[in-house]
């Protein structure tokens, strides 16, 4: 029998692509690995500083819950929709102790995927097409994700060097502020990695509740705060939970990237549509991760403190390195990420262009978080000392500093 496309009756077969399909944000980074991955084949040692990415294990008192979890028959049948409430319990747990915030597990927790998954869900919840939603510029990519595909329109906040990459809501026109129903922020920021105040959150929990506008608050780098300082989180100011809900993310606190273990935390109203949607696609985590992920937020947080000493270490190696070669910029408060200048007469892509060709050293140019990033590039601080301080140099060899 001859199975040839081009001799079968339905060789003229057309299959369909919903519109929102093309609507979809391109996936800026995708370009990036793709020429970091050739400078690779073909023989180079590339430092890829542009990943954001964790570059050390899940501690191994995590590793051997799970282990330990797998073996268990309860969690090789299905999870509970909105998985187990041991669970949200130990977030729960997590919160009041670093942040003295009190939540309920049963009503103020869901459990996602990984944040990005929530990040995504959000605007397809409360969005409508033709609504706006209020987006930090630069900013993480796949904020826009989830209003292109609730068919919704952005607005961006500029995050300005002079107002500590903060948003400035006086500035955001009144047409827009009008018709917004969400606002993500997100510190410590990815790019920038700048870290928000107290007081900008009790500004933002008065501007939202006075424009009726949810508040996203993306704490995935929570955790990551230096010189001794705690990162603020949203839901520490007074009234944000009658506003708003923040993403919490094992990602980065331990090295549990590739473990897809985040929550949503906050509004009960907001929590229960997350849960409903969720729903109808699929069932909660395997139950074995969501044992580990328990162990993880309720044993000895030593293992967060080494990770963010060996950050602060790296910081520190990293910038006396810049500065040896002249490349002047201010140290991160927070996050793995630091947010650096380019030199005169470069873009941020030209610039990233040029260090990968000429210096091996991959950085992520700042115009693929939004049009306020030009004239940045983000590098993380996701590999040794050693590599960190090597970047420098090769990167010092090209006399653009001087």
């Amino acid at each position: 029998m001859n199975n040839e496309v081009s001799n079968s009756k339905y060789a003229a077969f057309s299959i369909p692509v919903a519109d929102v399909m093309t609507q979809l944000p391109t996936q800026f980074f995708a370009t990036l690995v793709q020429n970091v991955n050739r400078e690779i084949a073909a023989g180079h040692d590339v430092i890829n500083l542009g990943q954001g990415n964790p570059d050390t294990p899940t501690p191994v008192h995590i590793v051997k819950a799970l282990q330990q979890a797998a073996a268990n028959p309860l969690y090789h049948k299905y999870s509970p929709f909105t998985g187990y409430r041991f669970l949200k319990e130990a977030v729960a747990q997590r919160y009041l102790e670093d942040y003295g915030v009190g939540l309920d597990p049963d009503t103020e927790v869901a459990i996602l995927f990984g944040g990005k998954t929530g990040l995504v869900e959000l605007p397809q919840i409360l969005l409508n097409p033709g609504d706006v939603c209020l987006v930090p510029d630069p900013g993480y990519p796949d904020y826009w994700s989830g209003v292109a595909l609730a068919k919704a329109e952005m607005s961006f906040m500029p995050l300005l060097e002079r107002n500590g990459y903060l948003p400035d809501y006086a500035n955001i026109p009144d047409s827009d502020r009008d018709r917004a129903k969400l606002m993500f922020l997100n510190y410590p920021n990815n790019p920038t990695s700048a870290t928000a105040p107290l007081s900008f959150y009790e500004e933002t929990v008065e501007f939202a509740g006075r424009h009726q506008i949810v508040v996203a608050s993306d704490f995935a780098y929570g955790a990551i705060g230096y010189d001794g300082e705690r990162p603020v989180s949203f839901l520490q100011a007074a009234g944000a939970k009658e506003v708003g809900i923040e993403f919490y993310t094992l990602s980065k606190t331990y090295n549990m990237a590739g473990w897809r273990v985040g929550f949503a935390l906050g509004n009960a109203e907001i929590i229960s549509r997350i849960n409903l949607l969720q729903d109808h696609m699929y069932v909660s985590l395997f139950g074995g991760i969501q044992e580990a992920a328990a162990v993880a937020l309720t044993s000895s947080q030593d293992c967060v403190a080494e990770l963010v000493g060996r950050y602060e270490s790296r910081r520190n190696a990293f910038f006396q390195a810049l500065a040896d070669i002249g490349w002047k910029a201010e140290a991160p408060q927070g996050s793995f990420f630091s947010w650096l200048p380019v030199p005169e007469g470069f873009t941020s892509a030209s610039f990233a262009d040029l260090l990968l060709r000429e210096a091996k050293v991959a950085v992520a140019p700042g115009i693929g978080f939004g049009s306020h990033g030009e004239g940045y590039v983000r590098v993380g601080l996701l590999s040794t000392e050693e590599r960190l301080v090597e970047a420098a140099q090769r990167i010092g060899r090209l006399n653009l500093f001087r």
